[in-house]
Formats: structure tokens, sequence, C-alpha cells
């Protein structure tokens, strides 16, 4: 008999167009014809299961074991653990223990294996090797074929060589700053020290001078390399177009030129007084001469200015007086005859042009 509480019923009207009688189980004290009758169906509690709800739940990842209420694991013959997933008699159907090892069963499924000399481990598995050491540093991990090889490796994390990691790398070697950038390098990094007017973790970045707008009274702002300029409108100078701009007035400059002297007098625009230059005001008369130094810098420059034109001059005479002396000179007789005849037109032609004498009578 079915204990009480292990189920619920839920009744239900059946719809005459999908719902059988071999789909549910009838109550036939309740049915009083086919159009109208109840289905039970059933529903166990929570961690009973089966067709009449008689069966318990075992516990999740129970494997060799049984229940009498729900969520219950009791371990089988020759089982044990919370799970019942530890063969009791491990030492004896399959020996974990490795490389001559003595296996003990402690108790609950759980056992120890007495290692020879130079083996260790859970199951005795590893060998005392040269990783036994700890040869490899910053970090690096030791091969040694779990102790059967006769030398290690070390396997270095990034950052680091050699071989015993010892060796930090330069992450500087690729030069990975630009514009000038100075590199520091670090473990398994880098960093980049900007010069003035570049950001970015490369230094690739030109910073914005021009992001603050500091051009004024309408000027545009063209950026530069740690800088700007401004483009001002018309009426306004300065490094930020912040000073309106004087009014102009025309001042003669040849005395300037000539003697070095400011001009204590101004005019207007005319047709014959120079250059005319614009000054922001007329200024007084102020002695400014050149020093004894300028003027020996001047006069040596000028002396060398005439030396190079005499020499100029002289060596051009010089060419044209070779090129007439060999033309009127040849080697052959006919052709002395024939230059003869040039000589002497040339020098009928001098006559020629020469302009005529009238004698007065």
């Amino acid at each position: 008999m079915v204990p009480p509480g292990r189920w619920r019923h839920r009744q239900m009207p059946i719809s005459p167009y999908g719902w059988t009688a071999s789909d549910c189980q009838v109550n036939t004290g309740l049915a009083s014809n086919l159009a109208s009758f109840s289905c039970i169906f059933s529903r166990c509690d929570p961690g009973w299961d089966g067709a009449s709800c008689e069966q318990c739940v075992r516990m999740l990842g129970c494997i060799h074991g049984t229940c009498h209420q729900p969520w219950q694991c009791i371990c089988q013959s020759g089982w044990a653990g919370k799970f019942c997933d530890k063969d009791v008699h491990i030492c004896e159907h399959q020996p974990p223990c490795q490389n001559g090892a003595e296996c003990i069963y402690d108790r609950d499924g759980e056992y120890s294996c007495l290692c020879l000399e130079e083996f260790h481990g859970k199951d005795c598995e590893l060998k005392t090797g040269p990783c036994e050491k700890f040869p490899c540093k910053n970090g690096g991990l030791c091969q040694d074929k779990n102790g059967f090889a006769s030398n290690y490796t070390c396997k270095c994390l990034a950052g680091f060589t050699g071989a015993h990691c010892e060796i930090d790398v330069d992450d500087c070697l690729m030069q990975p700053c630009a514009n000038g950038a100075t590199c520091l390098d670090g473990m398994n990094r880098f960093s980049c020290q900007c010069q003035a007017g570049f950001e970015g973790r490369f230094c690739t970045i030109n910073i914005d001078d021009c992001a603050n707008q500091p051009c004024r009274n309408g000027a545009k702002c063209y950026d530069r390399i740690n800088d700007f300029d401004c483009l001002c409108p018309e009426g306004f100078v300065g490094k930020t177009c912040e000073l309106p701009a004087p009014e102009p007035t025309w001042v003669t400059a040849f005395e300037t030129a000539v003697t070095g002297k400011r001009i204590t007098n101004y005019s207007e625009k005319s047709n014959g007084g120079g250059l005319l230059i614009s000054v922001k005001e007329v200024v007084t008369q102020q002695d400014s001469g050149l020093s004894q130094s300028q003027l020996i810098l001047l006069l040596v420059f000028g002396l060398l200015t005439m030396l190079l034109v005499f020499v100029t001059v002289l060596m051009v005479l010089l060419k044209n007086w070779q090129r007439g002396n060999q033309r009127c000179q040849s080697p052959s007789q006919s052709a002395r005859k024939l230059q003869d005849q040039e000589c002497q037109v040339g020098m009928l032609s001098t006559v020629l042009i020469e302009p005529r004498k009238t004698t007065e009578l």
C-alpha cells in the first residue's frame, strides 16, 4: 500500500477532442459518462519517484549507493566515501602506488603510499630530480620529466630569457617610442617619456595647442609642435592678436641706410623722396652710428669687392687679346694671306668708324 502524502491529485475536465481513457487513470466513482469524466493525474512529492511514488531519490552524485529516505547515499559493500565512489579494496583491485611503493588502506576509501627513496608524490609518481633545487628564477617553470631526466629546462615567463630565466628582456630594443621620446624598460613592459608637445603610449599624438583657443579677436589658430600661430585679422597684432595695430606713419629711410642715424623729420608719400617705410611713431634725433669694428669690416668688404671686379675685367681683356692674336697668326701661307686681308679689313673698318676731321678754311 502506498504511504499517504506521497502523491497529489489534480482533477481536470477532459476535452472531447484529444483526451482518452488510456491517457490517464479514470476515477470510475466520479465519472458518470464518457462526455464528462475526470482524469486524475499523479504528481509525486519532492524526493519520491516511480509509478506509485514508492521510490526514494538518491543524493545527487551518489554512484554506488542506495537510499531509504530522499537524498540519502548509503554505500554498497566494498564502497565508501560521501558519494560511495571510493573502492575499499583499492590496494587489491587497482593498486595506485607506483615505482614499487607499498599501498596502505586508511579508511573511508582513502589510502597512502610508502614511497621508496628518491620518489615522492600522492602515488609516488615523482622522482627527486634536478628540479628539486628550484634552479629556475623569476617564476620560470622547471621541467625534468618528473625527475627522470638527467638535465632540466626552464620555461620562462614573458619578459625573461636565459638558461635559468635570469635575463630581463630589454623591451626598448625595438625603439617603440616615437618623436624623440625616452624609452623606459620594465618587467615585460616599457613606457615612453614623451617630449614636450606629444602624448600617448608611443608619443605619437601631437598635442593640439589650439584646443584652448589661445587666439583672440577672431584670429585663426594653427597648431605646431608645442606651439601655435595666430593669423590675425586686420587691425590686430601680437602673439595671440591681443594688441590693436598702430596707425602707420611714413618717414624717409635714405639717411638711415647711409649714415646709420635715425630720422628726426617725417614726410608724407611723395614722388622723389627715396625709400618710404612705416614706423609706429616719429622718433627723436639720436646718434646711433656704426661702431669702429663695423666700419673696419665694411671697409675690408669694399676693398675685396673692388679687387674682385678689377681682376675680372683684367681676365676678360686678356682673353679677348689672346683670341685676336691667334686669329692673325696662322702657320699656313694661304691662311696667313687670308688672315692679313681680314686684319686689313678690320683696320679699315676701324678707320671708317672714326669721325672725320674737318679742316677750317
